[in-house]
C-alpha cells in the first residue's frame, strides 16, 4: 500500500465508518460537505488518487457504488510530518512543509520521527528511488555504515550513508555512477538516521 495524506487517510476512514452504518457509500456531495469542500471535483480527486493507491474500488456507472479495500495489515497508521525533500545526489536546500503522511505504526522510530521525499538517484543500489519517502528518525549521532539526512555547512542537506575517517567525514552514496563526498567532520551535522522507505507506484 502507498502512503496516504492526512486528508486522504481522514476521508478514507470517513468513508468506512459511513458503509458500515448505511450499508452504501455516501456521496459526492456528502464527502464535500463533511470535509468543508465546496468543490466536487477536489472530492472526485481525493477519491481517484485512494483509488489509485488500492485503498478504495469504484464503479463508474453507478452511484454510491464505492467499496473500501480491505488491507492487509492490521497494523494501525499514524500520521508523520512530511518536512520536505532531501537530496540523493548533488545536496539542495532543505524545503520545509506543514503536510503530514500516513505509515505504518511500527515504522515510526523510538525518537521523534518524520518523513522526507527523496530527489536523486545516489542511493539507488540501497533500493531508494527518486520519489520514494524515507522514514527518519530524529538523531544527531550516527555510526559508521548508518545512512543518514546530513546537513553540510549548515546549508544543503543530503541523503548518504555515513563514515567517520581520521577528522573526516566520507558520504558515500549507493551507486556506483557517483563519487562519495569527503568533508571536514566539522562540516556535517546528522539531522536524522533512516529507518524505513516506502514507495509510491
Amino acid at each position: 500500500m502507498q502512503p496516504l495524506t492526512k486528508r486522504q487517510r481522514e476521508i478514507l476512514d470517513y468513508l468506512g465508518t459511513f458503509i458500515q452504518q448505511h450499508g452504501y457509500a455516501p456521496s459526492l456531495e456528502e464527502i464535500g460537505e463533511r470535509f468543508g469542500l465546496s468543490s466536487l471535483a477536489t472530492v472526485h480527486k481525493h477519491l481517484t488518487n485512494l483509488q489509485e493507491k488500492g485503498f478504495i474500488r469504484r464503479a463508474w456507472n453507478r452511484s454510491r457504488s464505492l467499496e473500501v479495500v480491505p488491507t492487509r495489515t492490521t497494523g494501525r497508521a499514524i500520521d508523520l510530518p512530511l518536512l520536505g525533500y532531501v537530496a540523493a545526489g548533488a545536496p539542495i536546500e532543505a524545503i520545509p512543509g506543514n503536510e503530514t503522511i500516513s505509515v505504518p505504526e511500527d515504522f515510526a522510530g523510538k525518537r521523534d520521527t518524520y518523513v522526507l521525499r527523496v530527489r536523486g538517484e545516489s542511493m539507488i543500489d540501497e533500493q531508494i528511488r527518486d520519489g520514494d519517502y524515507v522514514i527518519v528518525e530524529d538523531r544527531k549521532m550516527a555510526e559508521n555504515g548508518e545512512m543518514v539526512i546530513a546537513l553540510l555547512r549548515g546549508a544543503d542537506v543530503t541523503l548518504k550513508k555515513f563514515y567517520r575517517e581520521n577528522g573526516h567525514v566520507r558520504l558515500q552514496p549507493a551507486n556506483l555512477s557517483m563519487k562519495a563526498l569527503v568533508v571536514p567532520a566539522g562540516d556535517v551535522q546528522v539531522q536524522g538516521v533512516v529507518i524505513g522507505v516506502m514507495r509510491k507506484y
